[in-house]
């Protein structure tokens, strides 16, 4: 006695068009979270281009302010010690040659 078929005439074929198909579900579904993960990591990218420009907006502005704020204690340090600007030397020279003319 043969030993009987379980599998039918082309249950073979149903199988492997059932493996395609579950294939291509999966490859779908690969596609969609690569194209979630794409779209995630590109707004990360500007948003960290955004956060960077702010950081250095904020940076050169500090700067500025610290430069000014120098500035300021320079001048306040030379007028405590009494010595002559830039300004002063030239009204010097104004007033001497003034003087020499007449």
């Amino acid at each position: 006695m043969d030993a009987p078929k379980s599998e039918k005439p082309g249950n073979e074929e149903d199988i492997l068009y059932k493996a395609l198909g579950a294939l291509l579900l999966i490859k779908d579904k690969f596609a969609d979270e690569f194209d979630d993960l794409y779209r995630k990591a590109s707004a990360s990218k500007e948003d960290l281009e955004q956060r960077l420009d702010q950081t250095k907006s904020r940076a050169e502005k500090e700067k500025s302010e610290i430069e000014d704020r120098l500035k300021a204690k320079i001048r306040s340090v030379i007028d405590e010690m009494g010595l002559a600007t830039k300004e002063d030397i030239e009204e010097l020279k104004q007033m001497i040659k003034t003087l020499k003319k007449s």
